[in-house]
């Protein structure tokens, strides 16, 4: 699941099945939908940790897992797209990290964690129908070990081309301030980052620059 938000029209989709298709008929030439790379913005947030285990809300087809794995993590990665996690498992067997990935098929809406994790990573969780974002947020800072990180990137404006660049009906995303002020964290959480970023991409065949919600903070040691 990554990269659109909520469209008010679209309140009796079936989630599982339109991801299940975007996934399947938005495949490329390679197999994939996405083009496999980390994102910049969770690459450059995650690069100077140290690596432990590390939970990924909404992995799509595990680009960022894979990068995370590759680099010393012991991911446990997420999604409700069956379809997205067989191209996920089969590209993490090529690469030789499929002991050091578990890929889980929950649907985020109704998923509840059962151990905690030095980093928790969410990005693009968006939709394009209702989903309660704010709600699964919460849940994930349960998820973060004593000492452990969440990180949250998303969208801070709509990507050029995506259709709902220029759509009024459209709910703003959320500024940084705003996730922060939802996950309802208590004091004693460090704030690491709380920021919008920008980033350089390729866009249906356009260079664009986007514009990234970035919000990592840590769950002090008990």
């Amino acid at each position: 699941m990554k990269g659109m938000h909520h469209d008010p029209a679209r309140t009796d989709v079936d989630a599982s099945e339109f991801w299940e298709n975007r996934y399947r008929t938005g495949r490329g030439e390679d197999g994939r939908m996405w083009s496999g790379r980390v994102n910049a913005t969770v690459e450059a947030q995650v690069a100077g940790l140290t690596p432990g285990s590390a939970l990924e809300l909404g992995c799509g087809e595990g680009a960022d897992a894979l990068w995370l794995a590759e680099h010393g993590w012991r991911v446990t990665a997420v999604d409700l797209s069956a379809a997205a996690l067989e191209v996920a498992a089969l590209h993490a067997t090529r690469a030789g990290l499929a002991e050091r990935v578990t890929w889980q098929q929950a649907d985020l809406t109704t998923w509840r964690p059962t151990q905690e994790y030095d980093l928790v990573t969410s990005a693009f969780l968006h939709s394009p129908f209702e989903f309660p974002r704010e709600a699964i947020l919460r849940r994930a800072v349960s998820a973060v070990a004593p000492g452990g990180r969440l990180l949250v990137v998303g969208h801070a404006a709509s990507p050029p081309g995506s259709g709902h660049d220029h759509d009024a009906d459209a709910p703003p995303l959320p500024t940084p301030d705003e996730v922060l002020s939802s996950l309802e964290l208590g004091d004693d959480w460090g704030v690491e980052s709380n920021t919008t970023v920008e980033r350089s991409v390729t866009w249906n065949g356009h260079d664009v620059t986007l514009l990234d919600a970035v919000v990592r903070v840590r769950r002090p040691m008990r």
